[in-house]
């Protein structure tokens, strides 16, 4: 029989443990549950379970707590920190796409600024946009 694969978001912690690795009361840890700033996995018996990324997530609770940032505060950097983490992650998927799309097209197109206002133009391989050749004076 094949043991689960275990990472860092495997739930493994007792709420001892956790607030002992933490350097916390467990007390805190309940409290930091209630209000939502670590939400640990809950077994069939609705037992608290913790794992590594929240022990991590509970030492920068302190951290944040002991620079003087409000419970409050903490939340929305952590919320912050969280979402800048998913857009992250979302621009490195979209980058994928984007290189495949460009391999697997042998008519690239590409874009260049117009003559007339800069919009964008699209071109074929090879091409080249018009160059006006009017001179504009500036005067301040």
């Amino acid at each position: 029989m094949a043991l689960p694969q275990m990472d860092r978001f495997t739930p493994v912690f007792a709420i001892a443990a956790a607030a002992e690795l933490a350097q916390m009361h467990p007390q805190t840890l309940r409290q930091y549950d209630r209000i939502g700033l670590v939400s640990p996995q809950r077994t069939r018996g609705n037992t608290r379970r913790y794992s590594l990324h929240d022990v991590a997530r509970l030492r920068e609770v302190a951290k944040l707590s002991g620079e003087g940032l409000s419970l409050e505060g903490i939340r929305r950097v952590l919320e912050l920190e969280d979402r800048v983490r998913d857009l992250e992650g979302r621009v490195r998927e979209l980058e994928r796409a984007l290189t495949e799309e460009r391999l697997q097209r042998p008519e690239r197109r590409v874009f260049a600024a117009g003559a007339a206002g800069g919009e964008v133009v699209t071109l074929r391989r090879g091409a080249r946009v018009k160059r006006s050749a009017d001179v504009v004076v500036w005067q301040p």
